[in-house]
């Protein structure tokens, strides 16, 4: 290998991440106590993204419908979006319900619940106890506007932003100039994006240092089998289903993978979605998708859209009850899906979201004791991984496909893109911001 093409993959992001997570990994083996002590590097890097996340997912919305001028297409679009979300949802739900009762990872483990402190798990249980269905939806509403910026609420942020583009584009050419704004300073805020992220490597060696140094690869024994499942439940859904729906959108799944490479890799080091959006965001414009679609359907899959999340919490749930001896009918599984159709909404995007919103589904049913939740703490962090990836890649392809679905996907650009051929001219769409981004991403632009 020439000292040139070794450069090249040197200054590559996702090279300089995995070599960030392994060092990570090193680090807390051999040093425990210090890797324990590393977890605000990764929190540093998570706030530094999560800073930007209102205002771009704000800018890019409201610069995608303003200039997208057809009211009722962007209403078509987040119809088709939640569609997409409830289906494949629902279908990581059943997929990791029948997975536990084919493998039965808890099933001899014999522990009563009596014997359990539940002071471990006081702070999760006390986070998923007092929000109704209509407190959700009432909560989209923000107070004010500020509010809604300040707290970093992505539903919020985005129901003023789809308000303020909707009332851009009944203005019409006198709202130009706000609209033109509004797209320079996304070119500044994707500016401060690739600053950021070259901070990736060290926000996931730290992340990697205080998994390992806290809870210690030693934690992976006893609780290896539910690791295990979850592994490969969640390879299978992406290779299997959400292949699929690539290819009837048209393109390969593993050449999207290659494409969001460097995404995953800073999502496995930090178990945290929220760290790529902005680039997620920018790729895929650079590969075709209206901004007005990205803009839409990418921030709300967040939200609707967690088939990782999904696919652990039927499991963890089954997990528990089969741990402690907890007998469920049919019936009993077929309420444990409908009540996680509603809690899985919201977790996704942060890291430890969906231990609360496992909590949650425990806390609102009789049948399979909270306590047993602390049976998962100590392998919590490292699932955490696996299911924020998969929730990744999830909203990558939801994208892709509502993309396709409503006709918002240069299909022939997208191909050119992932295949790594030089795109000759940007597509109309694709602002100077998405191009810089794409540049810093290793994405050949032009």
């Amino acid at each position: 290998m020439n000292r040139s093409r070794l450069r090249g993959i040197l200054g590559q992001l996702y090279f300089q991440v995995l070599l960030g997570i392994v060092l990570g990994a090193v680090f807390g083996t051999v040093f425990p106590h210090a890797g324990a002590q590393l977890k605000p590097l990764a929190d540093g890097f998570l706030a530094l993204i999560r800073m930007l996340l209102a205002p771009i997912i704000f800018g890019t919305v409201v610069v995608g419908i303003a200039k997208m001028g057809n009211i009722k297409e962007v209403g078509r679009v987040g119809l088709k979006a939640l569609v997409y979300f409830e289906v494949v949802s629902t279908a990581a739900l059943v997929i990791g319900l029948v997975v536990v009762n084919l493998v039965k990872p808890g099933a001899g483990m014999n522990v009563d619940p009596a014997t359990i402190d539940p002071r471990a798990i006081a702070s999760y249980t006390s986070s998923a106890k007092g929000q109704t269905v209509v407190d959700f939806f009432l909560g989209i509403i923000p107070t004010s506007v500020v509010d809604a910026f300040a707290k970093g609420n992505m539903l919020q942020v985005i129901l003023f932003s789809v308000l303020l583009g909707v009332a851009m584009a009944r203005i019409g050419p006198s709202g130009k100039l706000l609209v033109d704004v509004i797209d320079r300073l996304l070119e500044g805020l994707f500016g401060i994006v690739r600053m950021v992220m070259r901070l990736a490597p060290l926000g996931a060696f730290g992340g990697m240092a205080f998994t390992v140094g806290k809870y210690g690869l030693g934690s992976l024994a006893s609780l290896g089998r539910l690791m295990a499942c979850v592994y490969v439940t969640s390879a299978l859904f992406v290779f299997v289903v959400l292949a699929f729906i690539a290819r009837l959108s048209g393109l390969s799944l593993l050449k999207f993978l290659r494409y969001i490479g460097a995404e995953i890799a800073v999502t496995f080091g930090t178990s945290s979605t929220e760290a790529v959006l902005p680039r997620m965001m920018t790729k895929l414009e650079h590969l075709g998708c209206e901004r007005s679609v990205v803009g839409i359907v990418l921030p709300a899959g967040y939200t609707f859209n967690a088939d990782g999340t999904s696919i652990y919490l039927t499991m963890a749930a089954i997990f528990i009850a089969q741990a402690t001896n907890t007998h469920l009918t049919i019936w009993d599984q077929l309420v444990v899906l409908g009540v996680l159709l509603l809690t899985s909404k919201g977790s996704a995007g942060v890291a430890g979201a969906g231990f609360v919103a496992l909590a949650a589904t425990l806390s609102s049913m009789d049948k399979i004791p909270v306590a047993g939740l602390v049976l998962l703490l100590g392998v919590d962090r490292f699932i955490n991984e696996a299911r924020a990836v998969t929730n990744l890649i999830g909203n990558g392809i939801a994208t892709v496909a509502v993309g396709r679905w409503e006709g918002a996907l240069d299909l022939a650009r997208a191909r050119a893109v992932l295949d790594g051929k030089p795109v000759a001219e940007l597509a109309p769409h694709v602002t100077a911001a998405s191009e810089a981004s794409a540049e810093a991403a290793g994405v050949p632009a032009r």
